[in-house]
């Protein structure tokens, strides 16, 4: 029984060497940068992940400087500076309000009036025959805008 499966295990292994073959090995790389297949895309590629990363630091500084500078502008100091600008304005445009409409001048109202801030003019004009006021303000670049306001549309 023994040289029955010593002969039966002979012919298996002359059958398995038999059908087997063999190929050549041949061996590519797999980075474009070295095999050359696909390279145009590999540099494009490359060159945007560059570029994105360029954005990406120049964003984070950007949005760094905006960062300081509202930290900046929300300092106590600033905000009180801020309050009292805005309540000096208000002020100046009442006493303006006042001297275009008539309502706190003595004896003879102005009919016309300039005033100058941050470097803007700001110039009214009342007609009297066609109860206008005409109100002109040019900024500091030249741009003008201009409003009509009747007088008798502002009774309360």
């Amino acid at each position: 029984m023994r040289i029955i499966t010593l002969t039966i295990g002979l012919l298996a292994f002359n059958i398995f060497l038999t059908s087997a073959s063999a190929e050549t090995l041949t061996h590519s790389f797999k980075n474009p940068s070295f095999s050359g297949s696909g390279y145009s895309q590999h540099v494009l590629s490359i060159d945007q992940l560059q570029e994105q990363r360029k954005n990406k630091v120049k964003d984070d500084l950007r949005s760094a400087e905006a960062a300081k500078k509202r930290e900046e502008n929300n300092t106590t100091i600033n905000k009180f500076i801020k309050n009292v600008e805005s309540r000096i304005y208000a002020n100046l445009s009442k006493q303006l309000v006042d001297n275009m409409f008539g309502e706190t001048c003595e004896g003879t109202c102005p009919t016309s009036g300039t005033a100058e801030v941050e470097g803007s003019t700001i110039y009214w004009v009342k007609d009297t025959s066609t109860e206008i006021i005409t109100l002109t303000i040019t900024d500091t670049t030249g741009n003008v805008t201009t409003m009509s306001v009747p007088l008798g549309d502002f009774n309360f």
